[in-house]
């Protein structure tokens, strides 16, 4: 184990495993072993420890990262050891009993007495219950995990005790969706069968929302919510999706089929242009989750609709129509109030761009009301980045099945991206043509009067009678306003 980042006075996770393992019986245990296989690296670590009484642990760990331990629960023996560049968590083997409903319903207690067997059959899948030796990189493998990631496979490791726990439903979906899984039949009956029952009923949203973030993380969501969709949590929990599979599209624009498949190309899409744009974590959220809310107002606007003799399926007004059906949706999750907005604002206004640029190209507008008319949207959407909004724009017009969509310059995002930047309109949305202290400066009593003046300028701009601070004033005295 080796890494070149360092925090004076603070040993990396591979130096502090090293130390542990030079001194105890500890394996690498879950995710690290999982991830390191699969050629990912990973901030935190996990080591289990065994033959060691929970006080020798602690006093062991004590004596070789002194003032940096902190203990989670004397009873079931974790400890977390922050490093240079990431966590470090060490625990003793565990025992669990399920002691009451609900994904917190248990009994833990430390047993550095179990066998690694015994120890690896608590995990809920095969890829989770690797374990490796810190110092010779042996594999111990009692479940066939490796195999199943060799062979893409998600697979229990005890249906007795996987039940137990919920969660793991969840923790399915966003294993699907990142690693590229699928899901093993005996599994996915299992999977079947918990939703059936209600077990996710015992869910708080908090942890529920925590999986689902991993999985919009993921480079294809898609997978995940299709996961999600065919063991029936989908038309259980999430009714604003499900509609989606019931809802037709025009053939002509949407060859693909239903909103459903629309929806799940779009968040696909959305995942690419967040890697190719070198999205944050954020970002890449806000991107991906817009983009599955986009469309939700088109399972209550889809309707044939007959013109010259000829019948197509549309959706009118369904973007306005989206705002509550997505509001609806985030309220049982706890993203946050700015992501829910957001994807509000991803709903109502996805059509903007291409809207804007269809009456670009029919000469409806100038480039001068073009530019005009992008300034005033992004007022509508601040305080939001308006390149993340564009992304989940372009995730909805490649989300289909045209031909070389895929390829296409997108000259509606080129065009909406390049008047933003040549003319910094991003700032001037922010930015008052005339500030107050302005008006002050000239006379103008602070009051509502003053209020009123700067919003009589605001509406002159928006409607192109003024682009100037000096022909707002202007106006201002022509109007006898001044």
């Amino acid at each position: 184990f080796t890494d070149s980042r360092h925090d004076e006075g603070m040993q990396t996770i591979q130096e502090g495993i090293r130390l542990i393992a030079e001194r105890a019986e500890a394996y690498l245990v879950g995710g690290y072993v999982r991830d390191a296989i699969l050629g990912i690296e990973s901030d935190d670590a996990d080591l289990e420890v065994y033959h060691l009484p929970v006080e020798a642990l602690q006093s062991l760990l004590e004596e070789l990262f002194p003032g940096r331990v902190h203990l989670v629960g004397r009873q079931f023996g974790v400890f977390h050891i922050p490093c240079s560049n990431g966590t470090l968590d060490v625990a003793l083997p565990r025992r669990e009993s399920k002691t009451a409903p609900g994904h917190r319903g248990f009994e833990v207690t430390g047993d550095p007495e179990m066998t690694i067997e015994d120890a690896a059959r608590r995990r809920d899948f095969t890829i989770n219950a690797i374990l490796q030796h810190p110092l010779t990189g042996e594999l111990i493998d009692p479940y066939q995990g490796k195999q199943d990631l060799e062979l893409r496979r998600l697979r229990v490791v005890n249906k007795e005790t996987f039940v137990e726990d919920p969660l793991r439903l969840y923790r399915a979906a966003q294993f699907v969706a990142r690693f590229g899984l699928d899901v093993e039949g005996e599994t996915l009956e299992l999977l079947k069968t918990m939703n059936a029952n209600g077990s996710l009923d015992e869910l708080p949203p908090e942890r529920i929302t925590d999986e689902l973030k991993k999985l919009l993380l993921a480079d294809k969501p898609s997978t995940g919510f299709e996961l999600l969709r065919s063991i029936g949590v989908i038309e259980r929990y999430y009714p604003e999706l499900a509609k989606l599979k019931d809802t037709p599209q025009e053939p002509e624009w949407h060859p693909e089929g239903d909103v459903w498949i629309h929806t799940m190309m779009v968040v696909d899409q959305a995942a690419l242009i967040a890697t190719r744009e070198k999205m944050n974590e954020q970002e890449r959220l806000l991107c991906v989750l817009g983009s599955l809310c986009h469309d939700l107002g088109k399972a209550l606007t889809t309707a044939p609709l007959e013109k010259d003799g000829v019948i197509r399926m549309r959706s009118l007004g369904h973007e306005k129509a989206g705002i509550e059906p997505t509001s609806e949706l985030l309220s049982r999750l706890t993203f946050g109030q700015d992501v829910n907005l957001f994807c509000e604002h991803v709903a109502h206004y996805h059509l903007q761009p291409t809207a804007l640029y269809r009456e670009f190209e029919k000469k409806h507008l100038s480039e001068g009301g073009y530019e005009n008319a992008v300034r005033k949207f992004l007022k509508k959407i601040l305080p939001y980045d308006w390149k993340i909004f564009l992304a989940s724009c372009e995730a909805d017009y490649r989300g289909r099945t045209l031909p070389d969509i895929e390829k296409d310059p997108f000259e509606i995002g080129k065009k909406f991206a390049g008047v933003i930047q040549k003319n910094k309109l991003d700032e001037a949305a922010k930015t008052l043509l005339v500030t107050g202290e302005e008006l002050i400066q000239l006379g103008v009593q602070p009051g509502k009067h003053l209020g009123d003046l700067l919003r009589a300028i605001e509406n002159a701009r928006d409607e192109e009678r003024d682009k100037t601070k000096e022909e707002a004033l202007a106006y201002l005295q022509q109007e006898g306003l001044l």
